[in-house]
């Protein structure tokens, strides 16, 4: 028990009547052992206990009476600290449910902006290793630098490290596909967002204001656009007249069939069956009234927009970077398309009463102009800008990237075979979209990558090889060989492309490129 002891009070009147000299002894009773000093400076009457001035005499008696007392009142702060009170400690818990609760309202838009963002990254086509380095870079830039991502085509996981707890959220993939357009929009919000600019409610609206905007050029731009691109395909494939006026009126079935399903997704496979049923059933039905078209060359380019090339071609890279559950999956899922769509061309053939051998007839006289194909790039560029609804002044960036993708491939098959054309065509696009979007400011890599990449129609060898199964299944098997190794060189020059991109931008000390999930690991900049 520790207080203040009065020991004594001696009274000693001066020959002043007004003044009055105090000799007080005070004690501080701290446990078994007193400590006492003598004060001399006059005090109040009110307050007799207290000491102003202690004589010199006891000056140092009175620090170490200090210096002790100090000591235990260290250690029963201690103790008490270690044993609070009940109010003490439900004061202290009602401050941390305080904090944690804000903490957890700040954190929820967060987590809801991030997944919703890695839903839109996975529609656009993006490989799960970046999307995982771009959502831990938005979470560092909101605070929280040990944020861990784990992504797959269908699925997201997140999980943000508080100060007092975990916040984890489960999200489904993406739920619809993107258009150009959207695609640079969510590109260039995430791209802020990594720098910290947006904020997780500012990110929510933006993002919710992409998915509800609607074609640039409206539903005929959407129909016109198709028409377009597949004539542009049929002049790099299947340059005869016969085949260009078909496939055009093929490409304009196709995308009115296209408008009709508009945003719905789940029509999205049915809608791909449906339109391969009709473009073969038309086409036979030609045949048949002695219209002399190359069936393959006709069918193919109207289909374009369903092949699952990209799918194909970035299940490789994934798996090539070690991400097996998303490589296989986006494997599976592009082959299972590439089957429905080979089903839904035997099924028109068979309504129309033709043979399975009748697929891969080839009866068409092609033209013999070097330039149409050259001039069919250009056509096929200004449909992706229609129908894709690109971003604006996005057509000569693409034409940039196309053109010597286009001949880095027509050059590499005239010396090599065409399965192994498809590397030189991506080692040169994937370095030149990343110097368009870092050098010059120029559309995210996105936008003009997957044009170039449709360009190379690696999705049409693997349909060809597919279909071809139908009539003769060693031949099917045979060219489904050559079509895996067309996808495995188009990968590898993805790969080989942006590690040269990243070699030589390092080494000149120009721009950064992240590659891949070992690109930057999260102990470097606490992402």
């Amino acid at each position: 028990m520790r207080g203040l002891l009065i020991a004594n009070i001696t009274m000693a009147e001066t020959s002043r009547p007004s003044t009055s000299s105090r000799s007080v002894f005070i004690g501080v009773w701290s446990g078994r052992h007193p400590c006492l000093f003598q004060c001399t400076k006059p005090v109040s009457s009110a307050r007799p206990d207290v000491c102003s001035e202690p004589d010199p005499i006891g000056a140092r008696r009175t620090r170490l009476c200090s210096r002790s007392s100090n000591d235990r009142a260290a250690r029963l702060r201690s103790r008490r600290a270690s044993h609070p009170s009940p109010g003490g400690s439900r004061r202290a818990s009602g401050r941390m449910t305080m904090q944690t609760q804000a903490q957890s309202n700040g954190t929820r838009p967060l987590l809801e902006f991030m997944y919703r963002l890695a839903q839109a990254y996975l529609a656009s086509g993006e490989q799960t290793a970046l999307i995982e380095l771009f959502l831990r870079r938005v979470a560092s830039a909101r605070g929280f630098r040990r944020a861990r991502v784990v992504a797959f085509p269908t699925a997201i996981f997140i999980t943000l490290h508080g100060e007092h707890e975990d916040h984890v959220t489960l999200a489904e993939g993406p739920l619809q596909s993107l258009r150009l357009d959207q695609i640079g929009e969510v590109y260039t919000l995430g791209e802020a967002a990594q720098r910290g600019e947006v904020t997780p409610e500012d990110g929510l609206k933006r993002l919710g204001d992409i998915m509800r905007s609607r074609p640039r050029f409206g539903v005929s731009g959407v129909i016109g656009g198709h028409i377009v691109l597949t004539v542009g395909l049929a002049m790099i494939l299947a340059p005869s007249p016969a085949n260009l006026m078909a496939a055009g009126a093929l490409g304009g079935i196709v995308g009115v069939l296209k408008a009709l399903k508009g945003e719905r997704t789940v029509l999205a496979a049915p809608m791909s069956v449906v339109a391969a049923v009709v473009v073969s059933l038309l086409v036979f039905v030609a045949l048949g009234e002695g219209l002399a078209v190359s069936p393959m060359c006709v069918l193919i380019p109207p289909l374009v927009t369903f092949l699952p090339g990209a799918m194909l071609a970035f299940g490789m890279v994934e798996l090539a970077y070690g991400d097996m559950v998303s490589g296989a999956s986006r494997l599976i899922s592009g082959f299972v398309q590439l089957v429905l769509l080979a089903f839904g061309l035997a099924a028109g053939a068979m309504l129309a009463g033709a043979e399975y051998g009748d697929l891969v007839a080839l009866n068409a006289e092609l033209m013999a102009d070097p330039w149409i194909p050259w001039a069919g790039v250009a056509v096929f560029a200004i449909g992706v800008q229609l129908h894709f609804s690109a971003p604006r002044n996005t057509l000569p960036w693409m034409l940039l990237v196309m053109i010597p993708t286009f001949a880095a491939q027509r050059a590499a098959a005239g010396v090599f075979t065409s399965e192994v054309s498809g590397f030189f065509g991506t080692l040169v696009a994937t370095p030149l979209v990343y110097i368009i979007q870092q050098r010059f400011r120029g559309p995210p890599s996105m936008v003009t990558f997957l044009p170039s990449f449709w360009l190379l129609v690696p999705g049409s060898v693997s349909l060809l090889s597919v279909t071809t199964m139908l009539s003769d299944r060693q031949a099917g098997f045979d060219s489904l060989i050559g079509a895996v190794f067309a996808l495995a060189s188009i990968a590898l020059g993805t790969l080989v492309g942006a590690s040269l991109y990243k070699w030589l931008t390092e080494t000149l000390g120009l721009w950064r490129l992240q590659v891949g999930r070992a690109a930057e690991s999260p102990g470097k900049n606490g992402t």
